[in-house]
């Protein structure tokens, strides 16, 4: 279906408390994965409302924010019209890879039983930051140097249409306690970097290039 480093582990013990009620719930989460030559660590908010006749439905929204992590990367070609075309994809090799994405994400659940719950969240809309890598552009067997910075507006679009850094997570997870949660899951992660120049010519004009990974994660969650 893209560590925060040290600093996200220190940041759920110091959010306020709040009440559970019947019609919704509030979640904090840190989270690292790994995976296809990558890693990230993410913290997020989720607050989402209960529905169906038993409650056991979560839908809302919240935000997130991921730091992928990566080394001797390849990025393709990321518009629709070169991705869905082997022949038209060109690629960018970065020896270093470091993105910082903060997005507004949706977030569904469903509780399996009073200890066990299931869920899936998708980043949505948001930006990207992070510092300008040197690489390599290549075209078959050619290439050139260039510099890319992580592309700055993500937004979510489907498939190849997507923009940006989006990071999405199919989890489930077990309470250990009241307000403490343990959780494991698949994270489906795109990334993506906007060369200096429009580098690739041919068959259009072009400067994005993505990178899309799996990963196995592993988190805590704590219940607000």
């Amino acid at each position: 279906m893209k560590l925060v480093l040290l600093l996200t582990f220190c940041i759920l013990p110091f959010l306020t408390h709040g009440q559970v009620t019947d019609k919704t719930s509030k979640y904090a989460s840190t989270t690292v994965a790994l995976g296809g030559g990558m890693s990230n660590g993410s913290v997020d908010f989720f607050h989402l409302w209960k529905v169906g006749k038993q409650k056991k439905f979560e839908v809302g929204l919240g935000g997130r924010l991921t730091s992928v992590f990566g080394s001797n990367q390849y990025f393709s070609s990321a518009p629709p019209d070169l991705a869905r075309n082997n022949n038209y994809v060109d690629s960018v090799f970065l020896g270093s890879v470091q993105i910082n994405a903060l997005n507004i994400a949706l977030g569904f659940g469903y509780s399996l039983s009073s200890k066990f719950s299931v869920g899936f969240n998708i980043d949505a809309i948001g930006v990207s930051f992070g510092s300008t890598k040197q690489g390599a552009y290549i075209k078959y067997l050619q290439r050139a140097n260039t510099a890319a910075s992580p592309t700055v507006f993500n937004v979510l679009l489907v498939d190849v249409n997507d923009r940006g850094t989006l990071n999405s997570e199919l989890f489930a997870r077990y309470q250990v306690s009241e307000k403490w949660l343990l959780k494991i899951g698949l994270q489906h992660v795109f990334t993506e970097y906007t060369t200096d120049t429009k580098i690739q010519q041919s068959p259009i004009v072009n400067d994005r290039f993505r990178r899309i990974v799996n990963m196995l994660s592993v988190g805590i969650t704590k219940r607000i």
